[in-house]
């Protein structure tokens, strides 16, 4: 019985990733066949059904490269990519992924319902489908007032949420988003995160690209960092902002002669909230730290320090 019960747990876990790469790398070569660059050291992770899976780094830190082999738009060096189970380079998966790319290649002299109604015409949607999700998406990425404008009028935070639209015309599972945030005002980026936060609320599996930090602190469940091609940290965002050297007490409605106290003494004196636990770091400190220390150790997986202070408020 316990052996049934744990194959039926492998099958669970398994049918619950829906991206994973193993030992996957990527050399670009001259024309004699020559190393000219390695955008991708062998990389392992895993992306799992219904999270916001982030991809941090520089500019040439190896995160495109990765979204290409995913997409298919080009070949490993080495190792292999699964999506949905299969090759990445299987073409037929891609029915089932919608992707935003850095600049979103769009006809400028279309408005907002004829765009999207050029790409359901590639997705093979009868007209009546079509109709019906590019109203819903339009509204949801907040373009009804100009959907019958022409994307050439459109502004940058415009263009990208009708590329948003755009990318989930075919209603995917996966959502593969590359700099999503990438020229927008603070309005523009606050709405595109919410939008995001709103895709995982509908059961999309997320992974988005970018080197803006507080974007993906904001949004994601889980981060890789990546640095000169090579994964220098993988986990919860949560788990890698935490502070573990440090105790941090908070209250409200505490007054001045009682903040020195211990919990009990807080308590006894009527403060509210109390919260006993570990501060967090900041994504921008953590990602210093492993550009640091790789630039100190190269080659090496990036190794914190539990003894620095979390940055002041």
């Amino acid at each position: 019985m316990a052996q049934a019960t744990s194959r039926s747990d492998s099958r669970r876990d398994a049918s619950d990733v829906v991206v994973e790469t193993r030992n996957l790398s990527k050399v670009y070569r001259d024309f004699w066949g020559r190393s000219k660059k390695t955008a991708l050291k062998p990389l392992d992770l895993d992306v799992r059904r219904g999270e916001i899976f982030g991809l941090l780094g520089p500019n040439g830190a190896g995160k495109t490269t990765t979204l290409k082999l995913l997409l298919g738009l080009i070949f490993p060096t080495s190792g292999e990519a699964l999506v949905f189970g299969r090759a990445a380079t299987d073409v037929s998966k891609n029915e089932r992924i919608g992707y935003l790319p850095e600049e979103s290649y769009l006809y400028k002299f279309l408005d907002a319902e004829e765009t999207l109604d050029f790409y359901g015409r590639l997705f093979g949607l009868d007209p009546d489908e079509r109709r019906r999700r590019a109203a819903a998406l339009i509204e949801m990425v907040g373009l009804t007032r100009d959907r019958k404008r022409q994307l050439r009028e459109y502004s940058k935070g415009m263009t990208r949420r009708i590329g948003v639209a755009q990318a989930l015309i075919n209603d995917p599972e996966l959502v593969i988003l590359d700099e999503p945030t990438s020229g927008l005002d603070p309005i523009g980026t606050r709405e595109m995160k919410d939008l995001i936060i709103d895709l995982k609320a509908r059961g999309k599996t997320v992974i988005m690209c970018s080197h803006l930090l507080a974007d993906v602190e904001d949004v994601c469940d889980r981060i890789a960092v990546l640095h000169q091609g090579e994964l220098k940290e993988l986990g919860r965002v949560e788990d890698l902002l935490r502070v573990t050297g440090v105790t941090q007490i908070q209250a409200t409605g505490l007054s001045p002669a009682a903040a020195a106290e211990v919990k009990a003494v807080l308590e006894r004196h009527g403060a509210a909230d109390i919260d006993i636990g570990n501060p967090r770091t900041t994504l921008e400190d953590l990602f210093l730290e492993v550009v640091r220390d790789t630039e100190a150790r190269p080659g090496r997986r990036a190794r914190r320090t539990e003894s620095a202070a979390p940055r002041a408020e």
